[in-house]
Order: C-alpha cells, then structure tokens, then sequence
C-alpha cells in the first residue's frame, strides 16, 4: 500500500504541476492577447487618424474652391447687363455722330454717364491699335502700303469691349493686309 499512496501522492504532484504550468501559460495568453489587441486597437487609431486627415483636407478644398468660383462670380457678374446694354450705346453713338445736332443737345444726352456706369462696373473699351485676333474681328481687308502696315486698323466700324481681363465682344475692324 505504501507504494499505492506514494504512486497517488506522485500523481497529485504531477497534477499540481500541469495546474502551475497552466496557470502560467494563462497568465501569458491574457497577455499576449491584450498585446494584439492593444496593436489591432493602435492600428485602426492610426487608420482613422488618417481617414480624419484626409476628410479635412477635402473640406479644406471644397472651401477653397466654393471662395474661387464665388469670387469669380462677383467678379463677371456684370457680364450680362453690359452685353444687353452695349448695343444702346452703339445706337446713341451713332445719333450723336449725325450732323445738326447742337452741342448742348450732344452734352445733354446720356453717353457719358452710361459709359461711366460701364467703366465703374468693369467695362472697358478694346485699345484699337494694331490687329490682334484676340481682341478684334476683320471684317474687310485693304492692301497695305508704305504708309500703312501689315496688321494695322484702317477703320473701327463697331467698338469692341472687355469686362475685367474677359472679352465681351470684338471690335469690327477693317485691317490692312
């Protein structure tokens, strides 16, 4: 019997030792997996920093953008009165240029403060010296000479205008050529 109670006082040492061993391969498991964790944890931290990053960048753009197109609209938002009105003007320059009329009459009239309005709202009128397709439209050629060069203007038949640095309509030219 005596060797019975030694094998069973064996078998509880052997047990108790398993029990140890398992206590300290649990104890580092909890570890191990609060370490993955804290890691998984840090890794999406780090995603959604990123993510933040680059939403606030976005709205930084769309900001920005929204200021450049609403400045660009303040800036050309007299692009359509000064077409419709151009065209009025063109009709009292040409009154005034008939003969008969007193000076007074010509003072009278509103030519200058209509281009007053104009001038204060951006408009302006195209500079007519020498042919640019940019700035002009050729309606007719002449040949040119000595006394008149290549791509020079011979006659302004209608005044072209700009709004800002944006052209609003070509000046009618008959250019030499």
């Amino acid at each position: 019997m005596s060797e019975e109670k030694k094998n069973e006082e064996l078998q509880k040492e052997v047990e108790a030792t398993d029990v140890v061993t398992e206590e300290k391969e649990t104890e580092q498991t909890p570890e191990d997996a609060q370490n993955e964790a804290l890691q998984k944890a840090l890794e999406r931290a780090e995603d959604l920093e990123n993510k933040y990053l680059r939403a606030h960048a976005e709205m930084q753009n769309i900001q920005r953008r929204a200021n450049e197109e609403r400045q660009q609209l303040q800036k050309y938002r007299s692009q359509d009165l000064a077409k419709g009105i151009l065209p009025s003007l063109d009709n009292l320059e040409r009154a005034l240029a008939v003969e008969g009329l007193t000076d007074d009459v010509k003072k009278g009239l509103t030519r200058n403060s209509l281009i007053q309005a104009l001038k204060e709202e951006g408009v302006e009128e195209v500079v007519v010296d020498n042919f640019d397709h940019n700035l002009h439209m050729a309606v007719q050629t002449l040949p040119a000479d000595d006394d008149h060069p290549v791509d020079s203007i011979a006659e302004v038949l209608q005044k072209g205008y700009k709004l800002h640095d944006r052209l609003l309509r070509p000046a009618m030219v008959v250019v030499y050529n």
